[in-house]
Formats: structure tokens, C-alpha cells, sequence
């Protein structure tokens, strides 16, 4: 059998690794799970494959008495810390103990007071109203000529009969919308907010369960979790009726799947593998298929939809399918197949596109369903009303669906007019221009002002210790993709890529800074993974390992004690002036 490499171990061993016991399945939809049976001779191999190794990424795992090559191939594929995850019931209690009280602290900081300011922040004077116009006219309609003071004194039933030009899918919006039925009606702006700040809190879970599942450890999990729950653009973009959060939450989810769907594979992979070499056969040019992937498929369908709420969700499609192909390529290798990639290529990488590609433009379309259903819709009896013209072999729905499609393109290729808060992207990661969602200034006697000067603010800033040193840890992971081979820093770079740089294309037009929302839990985790890397680079020099616990310890608290001080100015507080002032560390903040 060939010698294998070792994925990265964590910095917590644990307990002995065990494949029976685990909190974390990852059976697909519809897949009952199977009990992996491992004998104690394989969690002391290994334990010992990381023992004492310089380079935890290329250790191979040497045979063993009593160990199965389906067994040994688990620890290669998945690391003897993640076949530990989970393993006593402690871990389980805190993976998700832990993942609950961060997700506590998360829904307070989104629901307290979600009603201030009472009027319409920012971009919500177009997606709120027109989530309303969603859900009570089946399409996004117009309204009359400065329509928001009665919108805000509750007159929301004033919009005009004829359909609203808009340029982005209605999928978010109508996700808006579903706040406003739950609460009964949009007269409180409770019911604008309250489906951003769920998908906030949701988030918060997901990341927690996905740090975990990514660096194999429960506390590093909470702690990713927490940093989202207290970061300034997840704050504010939980607190606002805007489309980024839900696009966010959707390339998001597709990320989980596709980190259940790289277990779930590198398993089955296992015990196919195994099963040919414990039968005394051997591994070839080419390795076995893996079946129907569930996983893959669910991420589709999120991509599809995240593409459904704004079309930069396709750039997360293309990066994340690329990764979850080169996932399947290095696991063959892992396992012994003579022509990994163009094993991978035949096996994984086609049928990927077969199924990922028509599934997520489904998923788009299915997005379009109330537009299909509403012929009052901007443009949908285009086809009609221009009969022979356009793409003459569609249907006359998917036709008008066409030539809309290419309006909204020109539009957004043309949306160059100037705005005081642009920003080019080269400095969103240091937050250097963050975008001002509200601002008012009160003089003394107006509106409970008892100072000389009093303000109101919502800046979409993120905590800037954290970006600041996440921007750091960027470095690290680049090195540690380059250098070290480690898997995790590819994924924890993947969102980023997919969020920040295809901006840099577009850089001569209108943009914000606060677009960086949509990356924003992969500027957690990547953070999050420079702190396991110190972790593990130390874990057997006591003396360092301490130094670099208490690096750790004294950057979360600085964290923590950063967002107390900016939440006033997140989240609209009345406060003096001169306090706000305080928070404008940088004259590009103003």
C-alpha cells in the first residue's frame, strides 16, 4: 500500500481517535449513517502519526498490527483529530452547549431594540418596500413621489399599481418579506428587520459548527462563532433590511455542505478503497466512483439561491466548485490511485459540473417563481408584446425573462454615477472606507439632546481589531497554502476570493465597502485558523505554547472590549457628540 500524507492535526488532541462515535454525521438527506467500527490499534497509530512530526501534512501513517487498510485510510483522508471529534459525550455536550451561548449573545445584540432608527436606513428605502410590494402585490411595484414619511407613519398600502424596475433577483426581498408575515404587516420596524437579524443569529450557529468541523476542535468553534456574533458588519447588517446578509447566508450553507460532502466522500472513498485492498486486490491507475453526492447536490441548490438573491453569488458557485474538485483530487492521491487527476477529472470533476451547474440554475429559477406567477411583473409580457424578437426559441416566460436579464446587466455595468461612500475594494479588508448606513445630529432640547451636541449613527465598520489582524492572517494562510500544503487554509481563503476579488473588476464603478458582508464569516475563519496554526506549530514546546495562549487570550479580549465600545455607533444609540467622534479613528471613517 503507498505511504499516505497526514492531514493537519489539531491543536487539542483529545481523546483517542474513534470512527464509531460521532456528534457530527455526515449522511446526506434521505442516507442513513453507518457505524465505522475501529479497533483501539488504530487510534494508537494514529495518535502516533502525529507524534513528534516536523511536518504534520506529509507524516505518513505506517502500518500497524490488527489495522485494516479502510482504517488506516480514515486517519489519512480525515486526520486523527477529526475521527476524535465528538468522541465523548463532553465534546458533544459543548459542541453544542457552547454554540448556544454565543448564539445568545448574538440574537441580543440583533433583536434588542431592532426597531431603532424608526425609519428607513440606507438601501432599505428600496428593498423594504419593495419586499412589501412581494407580499402583498406577488410582484415589486412602484410607489408615488416620496413616498417614505407615510410609509414610515404606517401608510404602507400607497404603492401604485404598475411594476418597479428593479435590478437585483427577487429571492431576497422576499425573505425580508417573510419577516414582515410573520410579525402582520410592515407598519413596525421590527417586521424590516426581523428576518436579517435571524439570518444574523443563524449565521453565528453556522460558522461555530463549521470552525469545528474545520479545525477539529470545539473551542476553536465557539470562538469563530463568537467573533461573527460581535463583529460591526455582522451587527449592522443583521439590524437592516438589506440583500447582502441573505446572500451571505446562503453561500454560506453551501459552504457547509461542501464541508460535509469532502467528509462524506473522503469515507466512502475509504471504504471503498479499503474493501479492495483488504480482499488482497490492489489500487490502480484509476480508483473507485463515489455514488450520488447529497451534499454536493444541497450546495448546489444554496448556490442557486444565494444567485437568486444577487447574481455575485455566482462567483461563490465557481470558487466553491473548483475546491470541492481539487478536495476530490488530493484524496485519491491520499489514497494510492496511480492517475489521481485524471481520475478525478473523469469521476469527480464532470459529474460535479453535471450536477452542480443545472441544479443551481434551477434553483435560480425556482428564485423567479412569483415573478412567473405575477403578469403584472416588470417586463413579464415582454414576449408578447414583442412577438419574433429576442431569443425566438425560448418560451415566451423564460424569453421576457432573457431580455430582462440583459437590462439589469447593462444597468449594473453602468452604475458608475458618484457616491460620497464609495470604495475600492483594495480596502475593504482594512475596513478603510466603511459605509454609513444613518446619521443624525441633534442640537440641545431636540429629540432628548440635554448636551450641546447628540448623534445618531449606524456605521457598517467592522470591529477593526479583528480585520485588521484577520488581514494578517490572510498572509498566514497564503503561507500555509503555499508552503505547508494544508487544506484549510484553501478553504478558509475560498470565501474570501469569491467575495473580495472579482470586485477589483469592477473597481471603476459604484461599490461599498460594506459588500464585505458577504465574506465576512471567511474573514472569521481565517482568522480563526492562524490562531489553531500557532496552536499546533507549539504543540510540543510547553513554553511557546503558552506565550502564544496568551496572545490568544489578549486578542479576544481586546475584541470583545473593541465591540462594546463601537456598538452604540452599530446600532443608532442617541450619543454626544464628541463620543462618536472618538470612534473616527481614521479621517476616511467620516
Amino acid at each position: 500500500m503507498a505511504c499516505v500524507s497526514q492531514p493537519p492535526a489539531d491543536a487539542h488532541p483529545g481523546p483517542r481517535p474513534a470512527t464509531d462515535v460521532s456528534d457530527d454525521s455526515t449522511a446526506a438527506p434521505g442516507e442513513v449513517a453507518t457505524a465505522d467500527t475501529t479497533a483501539d490499534a488504530m487510534a494508537d497509530t494514529a495518535t502516533d502519526a502525529t507524534a513528534g512530526a516536523t511536518d504534520p501534512l506529509t507524516e505518513p501513517v505506517e502500518d500497524a498490527p490488527g489495522l485494516s487498510h479502510r482504517e488506516r485510510l480514515l486517519v489519512a483522508l480525515l486526520g486523527p483529530r477529526r475521527l476524535a471529534l465528538g468522541a465523548t459525550a463532553h465534546d458533544r455536550l459543548w459542541g453544542w452547549l457552547g454554540v448556544a451561548v454565543v448564539a445568545a449573545v448574538a440574537a441580543v445584540l440583533r433583536l434588542w431594540d431592532l426597531g431603532r432608527p424608526g425609519t428607513l436606513v440606507f438601501d432599505e428605502t428600496y428593498y423594504v418596500k419593495q419586499a412589501w410590494t412581494l407580499l402583498r402585490a406577488g410582484f415589486e411595484a412602484n410607489w408615488p413621489e416620496e413616498p417614505n414619511p407615510a410609509f414610515e407613519a404606517g401608510d404602507v398600502d400607497s404603492f401604485l399599481p404598475t411594476a418597479d424596475y428593479v435590478v437585483h433577483p427577487p429571492l431576497g426581498k422576499w425573505m425580508i418579506a417573510l419577516g414582515m408575515r410573520v410579525l402582520g404587516g410592515a407598519e413596525n420596524p421590527w417586521t424590516w428587520r426581523l428576518a436579517s437579524a435571524l439570518v444574523g443569529v443563524l449565521a453565528v450557529v453556522l460558522v461555530a459548527r463549521i470552525a469545528r468541523r474545520l479545525f477539529a476542535s470545539t473551542a476553536m468553534g465557539v470562538v469563530a462563532g463568537a467573533l461573527l456574533a460581535v463583529d460591526g458588519e455582522a451587527i449592522v447588517h443583521s439590524r437592516t433590511g438589506l440583500l447582502d446578509n441573505m446572500l451571505m447566508i446562503w453561500v454560506l450553507v453551501a459552504f457547509g455542505c461542501l464541508l460535509l460532502d469532502r467528509e462524506q466522500a473522503r469515507r466512502r472513498l475509504a471504504e471503498r478503497c479499503g474493501a479492495i485492498l483488504d480482499a488482497g486486490g490492489r489500487i490502480g491507475r484509476y480508483g473507485p466512483g463515489l455514488g450520488w453526492r447529497w451534499w454536493r447536490f444541497a450546495a448546489a441548490v444554496a448556490l442557486g439561491l444565494a444567485c437568486g438573491v444577487k447574481w455575485s453569488g455566482l462567483y461563490f458557485l465557481a470558487v466553491f466548485a473548483v475546491v470541492s474538485v481539487l478536495w476530490d483530487a488530493t484524496a485519491r492521491r491520499t489514497a494510492g490511485v496511480g492517475r489521481w487527476w485524471e481520475d478525478a477529472l473523469v469521476r469527480d470533476a464532470v459529474p460535479a459540473a453535471l450536477v452542480m451547474l443545472p441544479t443551481a440554475a434551477l434553483a435560480y429559477l425556482g428564485a423567479w417563481t412569483s415573478w412567473f406567477r405575477s403578469p403584472g411583473a416588470y417586463m413579464r409580457q415582454w414576449a408578447l408584446d414583442n412577438p419574433g424578437e429576442g431569443v425566438a426559441w425560448l418560451p415566451p416566460a423564460l424569453r421576457s425573462l432573457w431580455e430582462y436579464h440583459l437590462k439589469m446587466w447593462d444597468f449594473h455595468n453602468g452604475l458608475t454615477s458618484e457616491h460620497t461612500y464609495e470604495a475600492h475594494p483594495l480596502g475593504w479588508i482594512l475596513q478603510w472606507r466603511p459605509t454609513s448606513f444613518y446619521w443624525r445630529s441633534y442640537d440641545p432640547g431636540e429629540a432628548g439632546c440635554e448636551l450641546e451636541r447628540c448623534a445618531r449613527a449606524i456605521t457598517s465598520i467592522g470591529n477593526p481589531v479583528l480585520w485588521w489582524t484577520a488581514a494578517l492572517a490572510i498572509l498566514v494562510a497564503l503561507y500555509a497554502l503555499v508552503r505547508l500544503k494544508d487544506w484549510r487554509a484553501l478553504a478558509v481563503l475560498s470565501g474570501i476570493v469569491a467575495g473580495w476579488a472579482p470586485w477589483f473588476l469592477y473597481a471603476e464603478r459604484t461599490i461599498f465597502t460594506f459588500y464585505s458582508i458577504v465574506f465576512t464569516p471567511w474573514v472569521v475563519l481565517t482568522l480563526v485558523y492562524a490562531m489553531t496554526l500557532a496552536l499546533e506549530r507549539t504543540e510540543h514546546r510547553a513554553e511557546a505554547r503558552a506565550r502564544v495562549r496568551t496572545w490568544i487570550t489578549v486578542l479576544l479580549t481586546t475584541i470583545g472590549v473593541v465591540s462594546v465600545f463601537y456598538y452604540p455607533i452599530w446600532t443608532a444609540w442617541q450619543v454626544p457628540y464628541w463620543f462618536w467622534r472618538m470612534h473616527m479613528w481614521l479621517p476616511s471613517w467620516i
